[in-house]
């Protein structure tokens, strides 16, 4: 078999896999047991995904794999030496219970699709696909690939923003504890001279005043809001309202929407190169993105493609996405290397998003070293003015 005939399996049967209905194991066990899935992150899961390709690669059947998998997932090397029982591991919990339903008979996918919450479309029907074309280890390879692109992004982006909003809380903390204890205890010597005290120094006052008599009320006002907000953003109207909101924010907005065309793009240049149809890869990917706005975008460009358009006009015409991405998709139309097209709108805004992060993140540790030094100036002026205005009056 030529060296390349492998992979024209794989994208055949790709195609053939996602033209079909997603697969779904018979009877009740659809979804087993979510609130396992909750101590799962992409970081985890992508280090599953590669680890399963490489035992699979080294020859190893599937059982077998999955089980030294669970064995690995359920004693780390770091809990080795640790004798008190810890909670086991939710990933583990999930291996294990692929790794049963694929030793009664399952096929892979069918396991995998068991947990939507877990294993997106995308991967389910890549797993599909690779087990008829008998190249299981490269399709995982590839999954393992898109994961890690999207975890290092995501680690950049964390880490960039870490400092700053550590610089922020430690912020807050010094003013409350000036605030509560430090100014209360010099602002009552000035009360006891009864004098007529500086404008400065009575809105200090009457803000300690506040901090202490509401500090409960300012402590349970943020937690309260929050539980709304997300009980709001939990709703349908309210994620949707919640999703526009984000994508207007000044500075963050074009940021956002950056990350999700990178996403999206990224999604449907991997579908788009393994030969999966248009249609059906925009209906992968719109259940990739996280943001509804972006979500239904997608929605319309499918539909417009079902009418006949291309799909360079269908994004333009969403009025959504930047006009770079319309060029570089009607470029890659006229040239016939759409999929590449896509693959380079994704590493050019994941540069774009993690360059703009490390910009913001610059400008917001001077800003918010600048705020902090204009609260605690004024604090400090308006306890010296009384003190200012005390030795006047003695020198009299």
């Amino acid at each position: 078999m030529p060296a390349t005939e492998p992979q024209v399996v794989i994208d055949q049967e790709l195609e053939r896999t996602l033209m079909e209905p997603p697969v779904a194991p018979p009877g009740p066990r659809r979804r087993q047991s979510v609130e396992n899935l909750r101590g799962i992150g992409t970081k985890a899961l992508c280090r599953f995904v590669r680890q399963l390709s490489t035992l699979l690669h080294a020859g190893m059947p599937l059982v077998p794999a999955l089980s030294a998998l669970v064995e690995q997932l359920q004693c780390p090397a770091h809990r080795r030496y640790i004798r008190r029982k810890t909670a086991p591991e939710p990933l583990a919990q999930v291996v294990e219970r692929i790794r049963d339903s694929v030793n009664e008979g399952s096929s892979l996918a069918e396991a995998l699709n068991r947990y939507p919450g877990l294993f997106s479309p995308l991967f389910i029907n890549m797993v599909a696909a690779g087990e008829r074309s008998g190249a299981m280890e490269e399709v995982l390879s590839r999954l393992a690939d898109i994961l890690e692109r999207r975890v290092q992004l995501l680690g950049k982006i964390k880490s960039a923003i870490a400092y700053p909003a550590m610089m922020a809380a430690v912020a807050v903390g010094v003013v409350i504890f000036l605030l509560s204890y430090v100014v209360p205890s010099i602002t009552r010597l000035f009360i006891e001279t009864k004098q007529q005290l500086p404008l400065p120094t009575r809105l200090l006052m009457g803000v300690s005043d506040a901090v202490q008599t509401y500090f409960l009320v300012l402590l349970a006002l943020p937690c309260v809001l929050a539980a709304g907000l997300y009980g709001i953003y939990r709703t349908r109207d309210g994620k949707q309202w919640a999703d526009r909101a984000k994508l207007a924010l000044p500075l963050f907005g074009p940021l956002l929407l950056k990350l999700e065309v990178a996403r999206l793009t990224r999604t449907l240049g991997t579908c788009l190169k393994s030969g999966i149809p248009v249609t059906t890869a925009l209906e992968i990917a719109r259940r990739v993105v996280q943001n509804r706005v972006v979500a239904d975008a997608v929605g319309k460009v499918e539909t417009q493609i079902e009418r006949g358009d291309t799909i360079a006009n269908a994004i333009r015409a969403t009025g959504l996405f930047p006009p770079v991405v319309f060029h570089l998709l009607a470029t890659g139309q006229m040239t016939g290397s759409i999929e590449n097209a896509m693959t380079d709108i994704a590493e050019m805004y994941e540069t774009e998003v993690e360059n703009s992060v490390k910009t913001l993140t610059t400008l917001l540790e001077p800003l918010i070293l600048l705020v902090m030094g204009a609260v605690v100036g004024f604090i400090v002026l308006s306890v010296l003015l009384p003190i200012y205005q005390i030795n006047q009056n003695l020198g009299q």
